[in-house]
């Protein structure tokens, strides 16, 4: 049987407000096959988005451990993280993110500017991702330039420009309109089941996460259930 991809271990984070412990997350236990496409849903404060952050490198947990596709993700220092997280996990945020002085085709290559590819190779990439999103058309539009929808799609040519292992998204359609949301889970679908990418979503809205292979609940920090 084939590894998961991701394995989370006892994964713990707490919070200090002065001399007060916040607890965020106890003890987790999150096996996501590879391939897999989850929503994580649970009210505000449950600890969503912090498990997004952690399994993404952006947070340290404060026990427990963290293996992608095995990498311990947790021991790795602030430059191999950095290093990581630009090869192997593509983000993308409810508010979009895009800097709003460059087009979109220049939004799409900034993770490559990480890689030692020639700007050709750069641009090329860049201009691929967008075509896979549907915005060839709009690869010299800055952000202002462009709809909600539009501004999300560029962000998804972001995120997987770089071909990641994992998507990591949080509450990618909640700034959305209806018809817009739909497109962007649409994509969201084709980047799973033709593309193979293991989606992580994080969302508050119950159609969105019908879209997702499987549905888990957190409370509290915990896995409350789960539905498939």
């Amino acid at each position: 049987m084939e590894a998961p991809l991701v394995e989370v271990r006892g994964l713990t984070k707490e919070y200090r407000r002065g001399d007060e412990v916040v607890p965020v997350l106890a003890g987790l236990d999150l096996d996501i096959a590879r391939g897999d496409y989850v929503a994580l849903m649970g009210p505000s404060g449950s600890g969503k988005s912090t498990l997004l952050n952690l399994l993404g490198g952006l947070d340290q947990p404060t026990a427990g451990h963290i293996l992608i596709d095995g990498v311990p993700v947790e021991a790795l220092d602030s430059d191999e993280l950095a290093a990581w997280r630009a090869r192997s996990v593509g983000f993308i945020f409810q508010m979009y993110n895009l800097l709003p002085v460059l087009t979109a085709e220049q939004n799409v290559e900034l993770p490559l500017l990480l890689t030692d590819l020639s700007r050709e190779e750069r641009r090329r990439r860049a201009r691929a991702a967008l075509a896979l999103v549907g915005l060839s058309d709009r690869a010299t539009h800055r952000p202002r330039e462009l709809s909600g929808g539009q501004e999300q799609r560029v962000g998804i040519a972001r995120a997987i420009v770089t071909d990641p292992l994992l998507l990591l998204c949080d509450e990618p359609t909640g700034d959305l309109d209806r018809k817009a949301g739909d497109a962007v889970l649409d994509l969201f679908d084709a980047l799973n089941r033709e593309a193979g990418k293991t989606i992580v979503m994080v969302t508050h809205d119950p159609r969105a996460a019908a879209r997702a292979r499987r549905t888990l609940h957190l409370e509290k920090g915990v896995l409350a259930r789960e539905e498939s």
